[in-house]
């Protein structure tokens, strides 16, 4: 029924979201602009560009690269703290898969990398498509057709495991079958065709597991 399994990243395989949620909060206070969770969630599934400019709208004349600096930073020292933990079922998942798999995130390529390296991840992997290699991110498709171009399949053959309404749009938008796992917020899934807990049941329901 399928040909190949296309998966985003953060959110979706690695539990970063949370992570970069507790970094950002950190960095916005040491740049004297202390911010909400909620202001940050509104940049969950966005691309740097597109988060900078969300946050310029809020915070116009702020210095994006020094925000960005102390933001990393603080992400680092929760990785050197606490590790970089998967989301429920991952290996097991991807250990059971008979399909070709990539992944197409709007990381850049050096952290994306980085996190499939410190995660042990890189090896399911036939190819890595990353904000560098993409002229139009999420929603746009791009990152979907590309990935699937590169693993020389058929969109419309492909299954895509997400988090976000960013994602999830994306990868509906390149027409593949779309499993929708909610990370911090939670989705109507008006761009998923199955909506589930974790990443083992969305595989079931789209058919790519048998137990």
């Amino acid at each position: 029924m399928f040909d190949a399994v296309i998966f985003d990243l953060d959110g979706t395989l690695i539990d970063t979201e949370r992570l970069s949620l507790a970094a950002g909060l950190v960095a916005f206070d040491q740049m004297g602009h202390p911010v909400d969770a909620a202001f940050l969630h509104g940049l969950v599934g966005r691309d740097q560009v597109t988060g900078g400019g969300l946050i310029r709208s809020r915070f116009p004349g702020l210095d994006i690269a020094a925000l960005d600096t102390l933001w990393m930073a603080a992400v680092d020292a929760i990785m050197a703290r606490e590790g970089l933990p998967l989301k429920p079922g991952v290996k097991d998942l991807l250990g059971r898969l008979m399909l070709p798999c990539a992944i197409a995130t709007s990381s850049g390529r050096l952290r994306a990398h980085q996190k499939l390296a410190l995660t042990g991840l890189d090896p399911w992997f036939r190819h890595v498509v990353t904000l560098e290699d993409v002229t139009q991110a999420k929603p746009h498709p791009e990152a979907y057709l590309l990935a699937a171009a590169r693993l020389g399949v058929d969109p419309a053959r492909c299954v895509a495991f997400e988090d976000s309404e960013t994602g999830a749009q994306s990868a509906h938008r390149a027409g593949m079958r779309v499993v929708q796992v909610p990370d911090l917020l939670p989705t109507q899934g008006r761009w998923a065709h199955h909506v589930c807990a974790d990443l083992l049941s969305g595989a079931r329901l789209a058919g790519l597991i048998a137990d």
